[in-house]
């Protein structure tokens, strides 16, 4: 499994941008899709972005297209994502998380990622 990180944990005001970083490490990044999902207090966790190996595929969640973009450096093991135009309602625990997956495919369900990193909190004020 690949052991991830994250940072830009934050608190902004609604319509405000912050900017997540998901750092790799312990396997050939590029060989592995990475997602982003959040968990809001009390409820599941859900899907929020994915990029495909070598980031020719992207997928978003209806509630986040449009606002926020995933990107990943390979050379640097990273993978980000910018979020704008937030909302109290995107205030949660954000999780990047990699799974196997082929060349030019991306995944979005939870149960398709096996290696999570140890979440950072996203807080937007109304």
């Amino acid at each position: 499994q690949v052991q991830l990180v994250e940072s830009g944990e934050g608190l902004v005001q609604a319509g405000g941008s912050l900017k997540l970083s998901c750092s790799a490490s312990g396997h050939t990044f590029n060989n592995y899709v990475v997602g982003w999902f959040l968990q809001a207090p009390g409820k599941e966790r859900e899907f929020v972005a994915s990029i495909s190996r070598i980031g020719f595929r992207t997928a978003y969640a209806n509630s986040v297209k449009g606002r926020f973009t995933i990107s990943r450096d390979n050379a640097k093991n990273t993978v980000y994502l910018h979020m704008t135009g937030l909302k109290p309602e995107d205030t949660a625990v954000y999780y990047c998380a990699a799974g196997a997956s082929t060349w030019y495919t991306t995944l979005t369900s939870l149960a398709d990622f096996d290696s999570w990193g140890q979440g950072t909190q996203v807080t937007v004020s109304s």
